[in-house]
């Protein structure tokens, strides 16, 4: 893996990402004087209704969220609202107490960019983030030019995210292969009176994984693919805690 730091560069970087608005390497030239704000202060991810999650979180998210995955491509996620909007955030940005924050927004503002040569990756930050300042008494990025504490911390959580990533990938991948995603849908009343179909998320049919092949099934247990499947159907439940999250007056902790 490269340095945490990468070097001047006039190289744009492509794809999108959830959240990020205008990440770049980060620099100490460039982002010295920069400083993370209070921790647990979520108000960004407070207008989206879902968000990508790893293999190693399905335990700890499926207490609090249904775990689906992604209508294009066979990422894993945690639904999160019924509607353009995260019912676990409140007015103020905190997450609901008890419930699990999912790695992706744990990591923001930092995220991994990826070098040129597509093997490694560098340590980049959303310049545009509302969690960060110039001056004030957050937390600096750098100390004496040097990368601080949070910085630091944040190399290894990114380092550790993008590795259960991989294995996230090859699971999905494993479900495509044996055609075991179907397209699903959720119904629900909202508080307003409105009937509303939440579309655009794939399960796993039931019938289909209970015919795996023997061979597949022994080959799943090795590599705890089978549990991913059935913490993934256990979460479906969570589906009823979101409506009645969606119809309380009011968001509180």
């Amino acid at each position: 893996m490269s340095s945490p730091l990468a070097q001047p560069s006039n190289r744009p970087i492509s794809g999108q990402l959830l959240f990020y608005k205008d990440p770049e390497p980060l620099q100490p030239a460039r982002h010295g004087g920069l400083k993370i704000k209070k921790d647990g202060d979520f108000t960004f991810a407070r207008s989206t209704n879902s968000v990508a999650i790893t293999s190693t979180e399905f335990v700890a998210a499926m207490r609090s969220y249904p775990i689906v995955f992604a209508a294009q491509g066979p990422n894993p996620l945690v639904v999160l609202g019924l509607e353009q909007t995260n019912l676990f955030v409140d007015e103020t940005g905190l997450w609901r107490f008890g419930h699990y924050v999912p790695a992706y927004i744990r990591r923001y503002p930092f995220v991994f960019i990826a070098h040129p040569d597509g093997k490694q990756f560098v340590l980049g930050i959303d310049r545009a983030s509302t969690l960060l300042e110039e001056g004030g008494e957050g937390r600096p990025l750098f100390e004496d030019g040097k990368p601080a504490d949070v910085t630091q911390q944040a190399l290894t959580f990114c380092g550790a995210y993008q590795t259960d990533h991989g294995f996230t990938t090859a699971f999905g991948q494993a479900l495509e292969a044996e055609k075991l995603l179907v397209d699903n849908q959720a119904q629900a009343k909202l508080p307003d009176g409105r009937q509303m179909n939440l579309q655009g998320f794939r399960v796993v049919d039931r019938e289909k994984f209970a015919n795996l092949p023997d061979a597949v099934v022994v080959d799943w247990h090795k590599k705890g693919w089978l549990a991913l499947v059935h913490y993934h159907l256990a979460s479906l439940d969570r589906f009823a805690g979101l409506l009645e999250l969606a119809n309380q007056p009011a968001i509180g902790n």
